[in-house]
């Protein structure tokens, strides 16, 4: 095997690589996955119920909202597993996992947006108080350090440059 074949970092050629990260893709992917269709299930439940009806033009435009967000993580979540079923045997898997990759990046920002909208929709509801947009806001700061800010930082500060 030619030197320019392997990757620097670990002993693995290209196709070992790709193996190796799809695997911790859907390893990580069924995390979000399973959140995303819960709450998903959830609210598509919300629109049937007496009280819906009873909610203000505003929250109705959320709800509606929350459901097409929650409904693009979703898609853009399973996308993943629809690309490596279509593709599997084609040898494109190095290019497969950089386009699941980045359908995951896009589920998890929809995540996001899902989670947050849903939050200002159920504290909108149960409080009506001025302060749940400043709520929401944190929460959404929250989820940003969590899932970006902080693996970001370590990676510019852990990796080589």
């Amino acid at each position: 095997m030619d030197q320019g074949e392997r990757r620097s970092g670990r002993d693995e050629t290209e196709e070992e690589r790709a193996d190796r990260m799809w695997a911790e893709l859907i390893q990580e992917i069924r995390v979000a996955q399973t959140g995303v269709q819960i709450l998903f299930g959830f609210l598509l439940t919300v629109v049937f119920t007496p009280r819906y009806a009873d909610l203000q033009d505003t929250d109705q435009v959320i709800y509606i909202v929350t459901v097409v967000l929650g409904a693009c993580a979703t898609g853009a979540l399973i996308g993943p597993v629809s690309l490596h079923r279509l593709v599997s045997g084609q040898r494109v898997k190095p290019q497969a996992v950089g386009w699941a990759s980045r359908l995951t990046f896009v589920g998890l920002l929809l995540l996001l947006a899902t989670m947050t909208a849903s939050l200002l929709l159920i504290l909108r509801v149960a409080t009506h108080d001025a302060y749940v947009p400043w709520l929401v806001a944190g929460v959404f700061a929250w989820y940003v350090l969590c899932w970006f800010v902080l693996p970001l930082w370590t990676r510019h500060r852990y990796t080589a440059r």
